[in-house]
């Protein structure tokens, strides 16, 4: 069996471990390095990346090219076509695309990366489709917030159907903008909502599509989204909660000039609770995103307070010396750990 560097070193030193331990003998300790190979180079991470910086690539592309107003100008003059045109070609190409990905998926399912790829630019497609459908039925009421909604469904269905968490992944990307724009627009663009600004609205958010996950994973038809929406209810719920952490439930930033940062001391507090909850929680339940969310949040707290607290009052020399001695001890901790040296005690 071939495995990855970083594995085959990892078993390695579990194999030399446990033959000093007298756990295992000499001779099965070599029947089991034996059962295994490293492999030469990863491949499989190699197509990972490359379509990713492909995609990516892909999508500055189209946005360079969407303001550039000559280029625009120019294509306007070439395809004198109208809103509904420009939607209606993309939702064709969208549907060709999807189509193709299907085939591709029950055909060629081991071309992982290619798959995604496709679906990715299908769901660009759809959309540009959307947006331009939009421009053309605007009335001038501003309530775009629908459209978005409509494109969650849109794209709710397309990953129920082609069980993708690709599409998945947008579809929560999706709400969250459509949650924005619709409180945003039910208070009249003001700052607040029901008192809320737009960090504490999310952490609501953030809490709701996290909850959601749990229910997902007991469904036998959408378990597959189970990990996707999880870590994107994590992402939304302790960014926002960090985000609350720094300027408080102010709505802008004239308010919050005019406060002194201690005053903000509170939300740091629930922000660092419940970091140390997802790692309770993590811990006691071998549930490795909420402790690694927690861990990861925790420390973004704990920094971002210092700089806060202490960036104007201490020395710059002493401050960048405590902050490098703070990393190093970090730092030496985590190579014990990856060197297993607490297994050799």
């Amino acid at each position: 069996m071939k495995i990855d560097q970083e594995k085959s070193e990892f078993l390695d030193e579990m194999l030399n471990h446990w033959q000093e331990e007298n756990l295992l003998s000499a001779e099965d300790a070599d029947k089991l390095r034996n059962s295994y190979e490293t492999k030469s180079f990863d491949w499989r991470r190699l197509a990972q990346y490359s379509f990713w910086i492909a995609m990516a690539c892909g999508v500055i592309s189209l946005g360079a090219l969407l303001i550039d107003k000559k280029i625009l100008t120019y294509l306007e003059q070439l395809f004198d076509a109208s809103d509904f045109m420009i939607s209606a070609l993309s939702a064709v190409g969208a549907a060709v695309l999807y189509f193709f990905a299907f085939k591709r998926k029950a055909s060629k399912a081991h071309q992982v990366f290619s798959n995604e790829a496709m679906v990715f630019t299908a769901v660009m497609l759809t959309a540009n489709a959307i947006a331009y459908l939009g421009k053309a039925l605007d009335n001038g009421g501003g309530h775009f917030s629908l459209l978005i909604l409509g494109s969650v469904i849109i794209y709710g269905a397309l990953a129920y159907v082609f069980r993708s968490r690709l599409i998945w992944a947008f579809v929560l990307i999706s709400l969250g903008a459509w949650f924005g724009t619709e409180t945003g627009y039910l208070s009249r663009w003001n700052w607040y909502f029901l008192g809320m600004n737009y960090p504490l609205r999310f952490v609501l958010f953030g809490a709701f599509v996290t909850g959601i996950s749990f229910f997902l994973k007991r469904s036998k038809r959408l378990d597959i989204f189970y990990q996707t929406n999880y870590i994107c209810g994590m992402i939304y719920l302790f960014i926002s909660l960090w985000l609350l952490s720094v300027f408080g439930n102010f709505g802008t930033l004239e308010e919050w000039y005019n406060i002194k940062q201690l005053h903000l001391f509170y939300w740091g507090l629930i922000s660092a609770a419940v970091c140390i909850a997802s790692i309770f929680v993590g811990l006691k339940y071998r549930d490795p995103i909420a402790r690694e969310f927690g861990i990861t949040f925790l420390f973004i707290n704990l920094y971002t307070r210092y700089f806060e607290y202490f960036w104007d009052t201490w020395h710059k020399a002493i401050f960048f010396c405590v902050l490098a001695a703070s990393f190093w001890l970090i730092g030496r901790r985590a190579e014990k750990i990856w060197n297993l040296e607490f297994l050799k005690k």
